[in-house]
């Protein structure tokens, strides 16, 4: 009867640990799709010649090939940037100790 009460503890740590980097892990995917539509929305030019793509490299390839205000480019290659930021902590989130088995549980994936 003495161990119960240490499961009890045990088990509700990992449960809060699982919840949290669940919840950080998908606030992270979120501001990723969050970032594209917002660059999507600034220009409907860009959006349509965006598309599908995610990469911030593939991005900033097609962000120098047109030819944008310079107000406008300034704001999309921020956003770019802040999508670069957020993609790489992302990834290392989910390459570290145990973040990468709540992220194989949960089924998360890199960007």
């Amino acid at each position: 009867m003495g161990f119960i009460p240490i499961f009890l503890t045990m088990g509700g740590a990992i449960l809060l640990f699982f919840l949290t980097v669940k919840n950080t892990l998908q606030r992270k995917a979120n501001l990723q799709r969050e970032l594209l539509f917002k660059l999507k929305s600034l220009n409907p030019e860009l959006g349509l010649l965006i598309g599908e793509t995610q990469k911030p490299e593939e991005l900033i390839s097609l962000l120098k090939s047109q030819e944008l205000k310079k107000g406008l480019a300034e704001k999309a290659s921020d956003l770019i940037l802040e999508m670069k930021i957020n993609r790489h902590q992302y990834n290392q989130l989910i390459k570290k100790g145990p973040y990468n088995w709540v992220a194989k549980i949960a089924g998360f994936q890199e960007i």
